[in-house]
């Protein structure tokens, strides 16, 4: 039986108030903080794809559960070395999957309200931050946070009004009390008419407490990948080589000059419902941009560099430990597929081989989460 909250620990949003207190990490927002502008290499023309049946041609073990589309299991190459790819996508590699179920598109405010309504479960961002939690997370000798941003809340993005660098995210990511799921931009707004975009301002523990409750779970960042793909091995996009189109929008990211003037020439400034872009070769939606999605995985940089000693790695589910050298006491989990805040001169993590780590008890505006099931626990299954 799911009891609300009954898988998790004393979370405290400590990474949520890094950014109100000055300690701010350049991990959050689309990328680490670095301009990717040197890097970009974006194809001038659409180029012809070819799509790779990298499944084992197994059939559906059972009727889809609702909402779910089967992936059939495969090898596909793992990471990408792409120009616009980062250290921690390489070195590329061969990885099979066994076959599962995967939601078709991102969880919805009005599935997590369901959720919510049944469970009566309270989200990370509806606690109030612990401050020996917060501070155990910290190098030695840091000072402690003002106590009045010790309230429940989290992290919201907000446009600055002109031009600012991109090497200081306090410029655009704002500690914001009593912004949560219900209330994605803070008090004051609230879910009417987003009934149907993707789920928000959840943490990974969220995201389990959901998949639980749902008799899911959540991706391997190996199964979300390959599902990204949609048969399209080594290609760049989730679409294959064409570069992105203003004409006929790919994707949901953020066009113009990041972060201060988005054109919204894909007809969005934020999330997007569900299904407002074309599906992937498997029926996914989603699957770039919108919102980061949390997987299962703990986060390291080398996770790859320590496969790549194996000719085939077969159900990898990540490291056993989570250990980031740019911030050693921080354990973080792997989030995939970028957002609407995803720009070609800031990042470009709309690629399928793009990693993202958070700290599991952060929430933010555009970060939320898709399931999967195993086949083994299909409906029908023994």
């Amino acid at each position: 039986m799911f009891l609300p909250n009954q898988h998790r620990p004393n979370v405290t949003a400590a990474n949520r108030l890094l950014i109100a207190t000055g300690l701010a990490l350049a991990l959050l927002g689309c990328g680490y903080g670095e301009s990717d502008q040197d890097a970009l290499q974006t194809p001038t023309a659409p180029a012809l794809t070819t799509r790779v049946d990298a499944s084992d041609g197994r059939p559906p073990p059972a009727e889809a559960p609702f909402g779910m589309v089967w992936i059939p299991g495969g090898e596909f190459t793992m990471g990408s070395d792409h120009p616009l790819g980062r250290e921690d996508e390489l070195p590329m590699h061969r990885v099979r999957v066994d076959g599962f179920w995967i939601d078709e598109t991102e969880v919805t405010n009005r599935q997590f309200q369901g959720f919510v309504d049944a469970t009566g479960y309270v989200t990370t961002a509806e606690v109030a931050p612990d401050l020996e939690e917060i501070m155990s997370q910290q190098p030695p000798g840091t000072p402690p946070p003002d106590p009045a941003l010790l309230v429940p809340g989290s992290m919201v993005f907000r446009p600055p009004e002109e031009s600012v660098p991109l090497d200081d995210i306090r410029q655009w990511w704002f500690w914001t009390p009593g912004a949560n799921w219900k209330h994605p931009e803070g008090p004051g707004s609230d879910l009417e008419g987003r009934e149907d975009h993707p789920v928000v301002q959840v943490s990974w523990y969220d995201a389990v407490a959901y998949s639980e409750w749902a008799g899911k779970r959540l991706p391997t960042e190996a199964e979300w990948e390959f599902a990204a793909r949609g048969g399209l091995d080594q290609q760049p996009f989730v679409w294959g080589d064409a570069p992105l189109s203003n004409e006929k929008p790919q994707t949901n990211i953020f066009q113009g000059e990041f972060p201060n003037r988005n054109t919204k020439a894909d007809g969005y400034a934020g999330t997007a419902p569900v299904k407002s872009f074309a599906p992937n070769g498997y029926g996914l939606y989603d699957m770039a941009g919108n919102v980061w999605e949390w997987c299962s995985d703990w986060y390291r940089p080398d996770t790859y560099a320590r496969r790549a000693h194996r000719e085939l790695v077969v159900n990898p589910d990540g490291p056993e430990q989570p250990y980031d050298p740019r911030r050693p006491q921080m354990p973080q989990r792997v989030q995939r597929g970028g957002s609407f805040l995803c720009n070609d001169v800031y990042c470009a993590s709309y690629r399928p081989a793009a990693r993202m780590p958070n700290a599991p008890d952060t929430g933010m505006s555009h970060v939320g989460f898709r399931c999967v099931v195993s086949a083994a626990n299909s409906p029908g299954e023994e």
